[in-house]
């Protein structure tokens, strides 16, 4: 006899509850368990309490209201940042220099808010009746005698109303429909400026010269050797001290380049081999997924890589998507030598630089 047939039934886990005693055993096992009784609370019994509770729940909703016409205050009186740091900005402790504008905005909308929530959910919990109630189920659809009557009536009521019959009215209300939309589209241009054709051009124009972002000189094309990866910019900025040169950033945004040099007889595109030169080839180092800079280079296969959703381009088919994310090819920058031997631009980029946007053209 094994120690299985000493073990008594009465101890198995089946027989015992979660507390050592023996599992109650229903005829019904999805009986229904019944509501607790109710337990009445203080703001039911006692109206001194209950008058309590309501003044706490106007003051949350009178803090809401105070806290909304100081949002449309700070809207109207605080000006906002100038964007180098110098006006509209202050100095919160953990956050450090912000936005004075976008701090009291965001403050009290968000007091405005909670103040409305906390109001609702106080209420509810002190002096809203919390008595449960029953209702018994019964199938929600109706009978057919009702159905058919509630369509009898909806054809009754569309030939009534001439809606098929008097076109004129029926296309001049989908038209009033249609363009009450157009009043909340006009009141977003106040979110900023529109963009313009800002996104559509870089700083690149004929003749400027190459600049090697780490030595800040001029890129002369022995600068380059095969296999290697270059990045420069515009002339005319401080990589150094950004800081000193507002633009700097906004300018580096949609100007930065790599460059990379491979044997002529490498490159795949015949109209991407004639916009570089001796093998040299100048594209755009902004990711057209969502912006990223472009920095992670393979010179076997002359692919490049986006360190952060991990498009890749093949720099010597043009700049094409191999894989990833990214919707178009890497822009291209047409480049020569000028009078001085540096590597210049011929004009500027073709077509827009970066992630696309809906008045891409």
């Amino acid at each position: 006899m094994t120690s299985q047939d000493n073990m008594s039934e009465e101890h198995l886990p089946e027989a015992v509850g979660p507390h050592g005693g023996a599992v109650a055993v229903h005829d019904d096992p999805f009986a229904d368990p019944g509501l607790p009784p109710h337990e009445p609370r203080r703001t039911d019994i006692d109206e001194r309490a209950a008058a309590r509770a309501e003044r706490q729940v106007a003051r949350w909703f009178i803090l809401s209201m105070i806290a909304t016409v100081g949002f449309i205050a700070s809207y109207v009186a605080i000006k906002p940042s100038n964007g180098d740091g110098t006006t509209g900005v202050i100095y919160i402790f953990t956050l450090g220099h912000i936005s004075a504008l976008n701090f009291a905005l965001g403050t009290t909308l968000g007091i405005s808010l909670f103040g409305i929530g906390a109001g609702a959910v106080h209420w509810a919990r002190t002096l809203m009746s919390d008595e449960e109630h029953i209702a018994e189920r019964h199938p929600i659809e109706s009978t057919p005698e009702v159905r058919a009557q509630v369509f009898a009536d909806f054809r009754q009521g569309a030939a009534e109303s001439g809606f098929g019959r008097r076109k004129l009215i029926r296309n001049t209300m989908i038209g009033a429909m249609a363009m009450l939309p157009l009043s909340a589209i006009v009141l977003f241009r106040d979110l900023g400026p529109l963009p313009e054709k800002k996104l559509d051009t870089t700083d690149w124009s004929a003749g400027k010269q190459l600049i090697n972002m780490n030595t800040n000189e001029p890129l002369q094309p022995s600068d380059i050797t095969v296999g290697s990866l270059t990045f420069a910019m515009p002339p005319g900025l401080n990589p150094d001290d950004p800081n000193a040169d507002p633009t700097f950033q906004e300018v580096i945004a949609t100007s930065a380049l790599l460059l990379v040099r491979m044997e002529p007889s490498d490159i795949k595109d015949a109209k991407s081999a004639s916009w570089g030169y001796d093998g040299i080839l100048a594209f755009s180092k902004i990711c057209t997924h969502v912006g990223c800079p472009i920095s992670l280079y393979e010179q076997q296969t002359h692919h490049v890589l986006c360190p952060c959703h991990q498009s890749t381009f093949d720099l010597s088919d043009g700049g094409r998507v191999i894989f990833g994310p990214a919707g178009h090819p890497l822009p291209q920058l047409q480049i020569t030598v000028n009078a001085d031997g540096n590597l210049a631009a011929v004009r500027d980029f073709t077509q827009p630089v970066g992630p696309g946007f809906w008045e891409r053209s």
